[in-house]
This record gives C-alpha cells, sequence and structure tokens, in this order.
C-alpha cells in the first residue's frame, strides 16, 4: 500500500526515523526535488495510529512542493512528522537525534518548524545538520516566521476582496477567522488595523479572549463559525473544514486563510464552492509567506528582500483568478495547472 501511494503522486522518498533512547518516532517523506531540494516544516502531533502520521506526512510534504513551486521558491517540497504530544513528550535528545538523520540526507531535505514545534525546537535539530532553517536570530536567521506568514494571506485577502467586491480595501468588511493561533492573531491585527470587522472562533478560549480584548472582535462558539453571515471566510485552524456538511452553511463571498489542505477533496468541494458563487483562494498560495520567508534564510536573510517577495502573493493569487476565469476551472485547478506547468518545464530543460 506505501509503495502504491508513493507511485501515485510520485513520491520520491520516505524515511522512517526511531531513536529508541529519546523516543523519537518521526517519518520524513520527500516528494520533489526537481526544482531544488526539498523543503518543509516539522509537525508533532498525537497520531492516533502510525498510518494517520503517514498518511498526514505524504499529504503535506505533496502540498509543500506546491507551494514552493508556486511561490517560484528553487526548491522542493517535503515534510516531516514527529508522533507524539508536543506539551509532553519533547526532549532535548529527540531533536538531535531526528537532526542527525535530516543529516543522512545529504542536503536533499530542508527541515523547519511547524505544528507543534519552536524555534528552540529547530535550535537542537541544528545541533546535528546546518539542513536546518526557522532557527533562532543569533544563528542569522528571521525567527518566528508566523507574521510573515500573515502578512501574505492580508495580501492574498486583499487580492481576493479586489476580484469579489472591486477593492483591495478591507475597511469594514465582516471577516470570520477559524482559529486564532499564531499566524491568525497576526492576520487579525493587520485585519483590525485596516479596518475590518472581526468575528474569531478557536478551541483555546484564551487565544479567543485575546483577539477579543485586542481587536475588539465578536467570539462565536467552534461549531457556529460556518452559519456566520460574512464578507470573507479564514480557515486558520486545521485542514478538511471544507467539505460537503461545511460548504452548504457558508454564507460568504470568499474563502481566504491560512490553515493547508483547506478542501477535504479538491475537485468536489472546489467544485462546491463555485456553484455557490463563493470565491477560493487556494491555501497553498495564500499561506506561502512562512516559506518564502525561511527560504530566504538559505542566502543569507534580508527582511525587506523577503517582505517585498512575499507582497507578491498579491500578484501570485490574481494569476491564479486570471487563469480560472480563462481555462473556465475552478481556482484550484487554476493554482494546480500553474504549478504543474512550472514543473514540467524545469523537467524538460534537465532532459534537454
Amino acid at each position: 500500500m506505501l509503495f502504491e501511494g508513493m507511485e501515485k503522486y510520485d513520491y520520491e522518498q520516505v524515511v522512517f526515523c526511531h531513536d529508541k533512547a529519546s523516543g523519537l518516532k518521526a517519518i520524513i517523506a520527500i516528494h520533489d526535488t526537481t526544482l531544488g531540494p526539498a523543503l518543509g516544516g516539522c509537525r508533532m502531533w498525537p497520531y492516533e495510529t502510525e498510518e494517520e502520521a503517514l498518511q498526514d506526512v505524504l499529504r503535506l510534504a505533496r502540498g509543500m512542493t506546491y507551494k514552493n513551486a508556486a511561490a517560484g521558491l528553487h526548491l522542493g517540497g517535503g515534510k516531516t512528522v514527529i508522533i507524539g504530544d508536543p506539551k509532553k513528550d519533547k526532549s532535548d535528545a529527540m531533536f538531535r537525534a531526528l537532526g542527525r538523520y535530516v543529516e543522512r540526507l545529504n542536503g536533499s531535505y530542508i527541515i523547519a518548524e511547524d505544528v507543534g514545534i519552536t524555534v528552540a525546537d529547530m535550535d537542537l535539530v541544528h545541533e546535528e545538520t546546518k539542513h536546518v532553517t526557522g532557527i533562532s536570530e543569533r544563528f542569522g536567521s528571521s525567527g518566528n516566521p508566523s507574521p510573515m506568514t500573515a502578512f501574505g494571506v492580508y495580501s492574498a485577502m486583499r487580492r481576493t476582496a479586489l476580484e469579489v467586491f472591486g477593492t483591495d480595501s478591507l475597511a469594514d468588511k465582516t471577516i470570520t477567522v477559524q482559529g486564532v493561533g499564531n499566524v491568525a492573531f497576526a492576520l487579525c491585527r493587520l485585519l483590525h488595523e485596516d479596518g475590518a470587522n472581526l468575528i474569531v472562533t478557536d478551541i483555546n478560549t484564551e487565544a479567543v479572549n485575546r483577539a477579543v480584548t485586542q481587536f475588539g472582535a465578536k467570539a462565536v462558539a467552534p461549531a457556529d463559525i460556518y452559519d456566520v453571515e460574512a464578507d470573507i471566510f479564514a480557515p486558520c485552524a486545521l485542514g478538511g473544514i471544507l467539505n460537503d456538511e461545511t460548504i452548504s452553511k457558508l454564507k460568504v463571498a470568499a474563502v481566504c486563510g491560512s490553515a493547508n489542505n483547506q478542501l477535504l477533496d479538491a475537485t468536489k468541494h472546489g467544485d462546491m464552492l463555485a456553484n455557490a458563487g463563493i470565491l477560493y483562494a487556494p491555501d497553498y498560495i495564500v499561506n506561502a509567506g512562512g516559506v518564502i520567508n525561511i527560504a530566504d534564510e538559505l542566502n543569507t536573510y534580508n527582511e525587506a528582500r523577503a517582505q517585498k517577495k512575499i507582497g507578491e502573493i498579491f500578484d501570485q493569487i490574481g494569476k491564479v483568478f486570471d487563469i480560472a476565469k480563462m481555462e473556465q476551472v475552478t481556482p484550484a485547478e487554476a493554482a494546480n495547472r500553474m504549478v504543474e506547468n512550472r514543473m514540467e518545464a524545469a523537467k524538460t530543460s534537465k532532459i534537454s
């Protein structure tokens, strides 16, 4: 079954990492290195089964290939997942062991932080390998990438608003935000400064209360966020939340958020959104700001240069919308075609 899955989406390598002394159980998936070494974060999550962890890392690695290609980076896609509870199962030895596994890949994969992982964790990985980014500023890194990711989402949302409302101003627009983690909180700050009306939800009541206090947001229960009438819905939590059940509830003109893999089924649910008259901004382009930022660290980090490139997400989303209209496909399909055309051109160039 594993090789069938790898063959279907043309994965290059899957590495199972186990270190008895530290308790490390991790999987590294490298999807594609056509455009360059695979870059993708490390996620730590208490997966119920090893099969669930494997499916997640495969899905996320492929998503990174598309994200990096769409962002115009000379990087491929990969991902790491650690099986465990980030609140109680971490140890210094675990991350140093992971660093040794990354080092054995000889630069074909560059690791970074993701859900459940901190900059300090990546610093421990860095003790064993140079093929890591998203580390502490004392190593020449940019530190926490969340604000840059949020800036990219904000840029994409402005272009989405331009497409739907004829203006890229978000002033007086009502925006529902699902999840108020680091990226979403930084996004809420930008939206609040623009004069948007915010409606937020999260299972973490403390995060919700911060948004209410600092940005005047209105809070709703997690299950109620889909029923709220608004201009734009910003999914900023888990993936797969746009599905048969939720799409029929939405009362918005557009969807534009930071969560990965928002469409449970890219084709089916992309079509459902289009049929409902809801414009979808493809997530792997919208949330590329973080990876663009950490990719800049590979060439001696320059904040102004990184922010300028992240701002170009505005134009990338516009290009996707133009392709969708011209070829009469959904934005999700248009984004995939844009990426696949770039990768095919790169493969042809290597062959010739």
